[in-house]
């Protein structure tokens, strides 16, 4: 063997070591990898179920910082229609009959319940001490006219004395003045007379218009004094009476003069009676709040009695009801009365004004709407702008 082929056998072994090394740096290379990412995915593994839960409790203490409220929607006050109105019935005219000459009742012609027309005589008042004194006047008046007859004889004789310088002009002006004296007294003493007269006639008692008597409270041989207050007869006028009725403050704006109304009578439970508005007090009654209404009654057939008790009903009154909340959706601060309302996830507090109280639910008489969302039992710290979260209301469903 030469030394070529000795120098090449000994080269040949170290190029195939070269070949193995080369091909093991890949592999190493594929572990690194490997290695590399499964590191990463244990670590994610580790992170990520920390990361979710870090992110869960904060989304729950979030959630749990924002109030939760429930809501309810106003609800119209339950209102009977038509209302009944408890009234008054009474006659279209009613007057006490009283004396106006003193004397003794002579006759009564009409008693009670007896029907009377306008100028009917009623009753007569024997007057003896009235003619007497009549009688003295009469007589003092034809004492007056005989001494204004002789004035007027002795004037005239006195002015023609005058002309001829036999008087005195100071005479002749006494006669005169004397004259116009004694015609003043006989127009005194005519009018004493006329007034005398005139209360003589008071004695036949008289019917100042048609109606029925309800009441008598003298009799035969009873003395009468004038202007004593004590009245003989009572006179009404019932063919139409008169229906008194006070309406309600919530209803009185939609009564109207003109208005057909039903009249109920309790005794006679089958029959209703129409009556019609003719007018109004105009004001409210500050103790009932409540309108005083007049309303005219055909009774030309007699069925109803005046001084009766009666209940009214308007068909056509339509009543706003008011809204009602419940009794725990009200808050009483020094703000005044409130309610907390939700609009669009934020709290509004609302000033209202409080009407009857129903105990369950309270009635509002302003500041709120129909279709507001109010908050119901609210907690104490609730303010206005704080974002609340709304869950379902129970209650409200089951309604």
């Amino acid at each position: 063997m030469n030394s070529l082929e000795r120098q090449n056998t000994l080269t040949s072994p170290p190029l195939l070591a070269t070949e193995e090394e080369t091909q093991s740096h890949p592999r190493l290379g594929r572990i690194a990898f490997v290695l590399l990412v499964l590191i990463v995915i244990a670590a994610l593994a580790g992170f990520l179920p920390r990361w979710h839960k870090r992110s869960a409790l904060g989304a729950e203490t979030k959630e749990l910082s924002v109030p939760t409220v429930s809501v309810t929607k106003p609800h119209p006050a339950k209102v009977t229609d038509p209302m009944l109105i408890t009234a008054e019935v009474r006659p279209f005219l009613e007057a006490p009959i009283y004396a106006r000459a003193n004397g003794y009742l002579k006759k009564w012609y009409a008693d009670i319940g007896s029907e009377v027309q306008a100028g009917q005589l009623l009753a007569e008042i024997d007057t003896p001490e009235l003619n007497q004194e009549l009688a003295q006047v009469r007589a003092q008046l034809l004492q007056a006219e005989a001494a204004l007859d002789l004035a007027k004889t002795t004037a005239a004789r006195w002015a023609d004395l005058l002309k001829s310088a036999s008087v005195s002009e100071q005479e002749e002006a006494e006669k005169r003045a004397d004259l116009a004296l004694k015609t003043a007294t006989v127009e005194a003493s005519r009018a004493n007379v006329r007034r005398l007269e005139e209360l003589q006639g008071f004695t036949r008692v008289l019917a100042p218009f048609a109606g029925t008597i309800t009441a008598r409270g003298t009799d035969v041989g009873q003395l009468i004094t004038a202007n004593s207050g004590k009245e003989l007869f009572r006179l009404a006028q019932t063919k139409t009476l008169r229906v008194f009725v006070r309406v309600p403050q919530t209803a009185a704006r939609a009564v109207t003069t003109g208005q057909l109304a039903e009249v109920l009578i309790p005794e006679l439970p089958r029959q209703v009676f129409h009556a019609k508005v003719v007018r109004s007090s105009g004001a409210m009654n500050a103790d009932s709040r409540t309108l005083l209404t007049e309303l005219e009654l055909d009774n030309s057939q007699n069925q109803i009695l005046s001084g009766s008790f009666a209940q009214v009903r308007f068909p056509d009154l339509k009543a706003e009801a008011p809204l009602t909340v419940p009794g725990n959706a009200v808050i009483f601060r020094s703000e005044g009365t409130q309610v907390a309302l939700v609009e669009k996830d934020s709290v509004q507090l609302k000033n209202v004004t409080l009407g009857r109280d129903f105990g369950p639910r309270v009635e509002v008489l302003s500041g709120l709407a129909p279709d507001d969302s109010v908050i119901v039992n609210p907690p104490d710290s609730l303010t206005s702008g704080m974002t609340v979260r709304v869950v379902a209301n129970p209650e409200a469903e089951s309604k």
